[in-house]
């Protein structure tokens, strides 16, 4: 077009000009050219488009492919997730079978033990009833002579006159008195030292485990198990034959001993059957006396005796003594640290040691993570306000649009990794594992908020959106009052962060705190991870928690007692 204008302007400059049928033809011939570029340009622009058009519907063919493959994908990723979770409940199952086993083996060779046991004295009794046998043959040969020399005897003095008889009378009488005296004598002496053995025998077994041999019916060949017999649930089981009735402390020797082997605690046995006299003898020992007479060297195992002592003293059944040391174990399972599973079993933490359980006391087993020691402050929480119903806590998902708090608050581990699923967060479910974050934590804990959660569950920073979305969910799901409290919380002075590294170590006493050590009882509430009354205190000054199922108003850190905070919190 602009050379065109020029054309133009050209053509009026040359009306002017004397050659000017010599430019106006050349610019006709320029203009001629000028079409034919025009017309071949045009026919380009439209061979681009149907290029261009040709490209178009290829890449919207090459789209439908690429959203078919992302579908397969979104579906191979949900199927692998499925499998993932099959794959953790496997494990899980494994794990509780392989303690399930050690136990039984446990239970199979203290078993042996007391079988071997009752062979050896079924063996002697086997032997002491021959003697008798034999000892009532000679008998019965005696008695056969005497009975003979008595009957000549007679009949001599039949035959004789009155001085004979006499004569004869007085000749017989030493016969007669020998017979008594020397030869009758030594068998029923025998035969009284083998009653004795018998009745001592006798009373040796009534006092074993594998008692239930009663007076005549005793039969070297039969073998019935009576008194305490070993079990897996979580109470101390006894057959009706065991005279349990009695006070502790008038238990003998073999019923404490049988006792402390269903009790978890087999391996001390040899040595407290060489102390105890009975059952007193343990609830008047000192700790320091468990360890020198029976060995216990495991503090936790000292403090385990020392409650279970203590409930006898008491005449007080605890709820939580009814949970034994393999309930312990699938209950770490639940709350999310199937790590710790190895050092609770060892150390025979049961349901009562829960209950009772220390700061110094996880430290001890090994839980140094700061979250962890929550994780756990809030199940047992979760326990204290369940009444230590052994199956409180939710491991199967419901229905998720009819959730509540005081729901949330008894999910398991593997149930919080199935709500992960329903809200779209599949991938980040596997995470979880042995992250210690259960439904207790979620909602009991004021710290814990959706950051901590994308956190544990490696979701990037930069991923905004996803952030969002999780946030969204986590709030829907632990309710407005749980909201308001946890942004309190967060809004207070001196408020620290939850993290995923910070560790708990024991407190360095200085010469200040001796004085508080002389002033503490040994069974001080004060000292527990979470104590019996600590469900209801609140979190910040000022601010009273509503019952919510017995839930709210727990602060694991920040308590109201500042004299509680016995550990130092670092970040490593």
């Amino acid at each position: 077009m602009t050379q065109l204008s020029n054309y133009y302007v050209n053509l009026r400059a040359l009306g002017n000009n004397e050659s000017y049928q010599e430019r106006l033809s050349r610019l006709e011939g320029d203009k001629e050219s000028l079409v034919l570029q025009v017309s071949v340009l045009t026919d380009q622009v439209e061979a681009q488009g149907e290029k261009i058009r040709d490209l178009e519907s290829s890449l919207e063919e090459h789209q439908h492919k690429l959203n078919s493959t992302e579908e397969m994908l979104q579906q191979e990723l949900l199927s692998r997730t499925a499998l993932e979770s099959q794959k953790l409940d496997l494990i899980d199952e494994v794990s509780y079978l392989k303690l399930k086993l050690v136990g039984m083996e446990e239970r199979q060779n203290h078993n042996v033990e007391r079988q071997h046991k009752a062979e050896g004295l079924f063996q002697e009794l086997r032997l002491l009833k021959n003697k008798v046998d034999e000892l009532e043959d000679e008998k019965s040969q005696y008695e056969r002579k005497l009975k003979a020399t008595k009957v000549l005897s007679q009949n001599r003095s039949s035959a004789t006159t009155e001085r004979m008889e006499d004569t004869s009378m007085s000749d017989l009488s030493p016969v007669s008195s020998g017979v008594d005296s020397g030869q009758q004598s030594p068998v029923s002496q025998e035969n009284m030292k083998n009653k004795k053995s018998i009745r001592k025998l006798w009373g040796k077994i009534r006092r074993t485990q594998s008692g239930g041999l009663q007076g005549d019916d005793l039969e070297p060949t039969e073998f019935r198990r009576g008194g305490f017999r070993a079990t897996a649930g979580p109470r101390l089981a006894r057959t009706p034959d065991s005279d349990m009735s009695l006070p502790f402390s008038k238990w003998t020797t073999e019923q404490v001993c049988g006792w402390l082997e269903d009790y978890g605690l087999g391996q001390y046995v040899n040595l407290t059957r060489q102390w105890v006299i009975s059952g007193q003898t343990l609830l008047s020992a000192t700790p320091q006396e468990f360890e020198k007479e029976m060995a216990i060297k495991h503090p936790l195992h000292r403090k385990k005796l020392q409650l279970a002592l203590r409930s006898f003293s008491n005449k007080a059944m605890e709820k939580s003594s009814e949970l034994d040391h393999m309930w312990v174990t699938r209950w770490l399972d639940d709350i999310g640290l199937p790590q710790y599973k190895d050092q609770f079993h060892e150390s025979r933490v049961d349901g009562r040691m829960l209950q009772y359980l220390t700061v110094n006391d996880l430290l001890f087993l090994k839980v140094t993570s700061q979250l962890h020691h929550l994780s756990i402050k809030c199940a047992i929480h979760v326990l204290h306000a369940n009444k230590f119903n052994p199956s409180c806590l939710r491991r199967r998902p419901g229905d998720e649009n009819k959730t509540s708090p005081s729901e949330v608050v008894q999910w398991s581990n593997h149930r919080v990794m199935e709500w992960l699923r329903s809200v779209d967060l599949a991938e980040y479910a596997p995470n979880l594992r042995g992250s210690g974050v259960h439904g207790g934590l979620i909602i009991l804990e004021p710290r814990f908020n959706s950051e901590t959660l994308a956190m544990l569950l490696n979701i990037p920073p930069q991923k905004t959106l996803l952030r969002r979305h999780l946030a969204t969910n986590f709030n829907s799901l632990v309710g407005l009052q749980a909201q308001q409290e946890k942004r309190e919380y967060a809004n207070a002075s001196g408020h620290t962060p939850l993290t995923t590294t910070a560790k708990v170590r024991p407190k360095k006493l200085g010469f200040t705190n001796f004085s508080h050590l002389r002033k503490r009882r040994p069974d001080d509430s004060a000292d527990y991870i979470c104590p019996v009354d600590g469900g209801i205190s609140p979190i910040l000054n000022g601010i009273s928690h509503r019952p919510q199922g017995s839930f709210r108003g727990l602060s694991p850190i920040v308590d109201r007692d500042t004299d509680r905070l016995d550990q130092v919190v670092s970040k490593s």
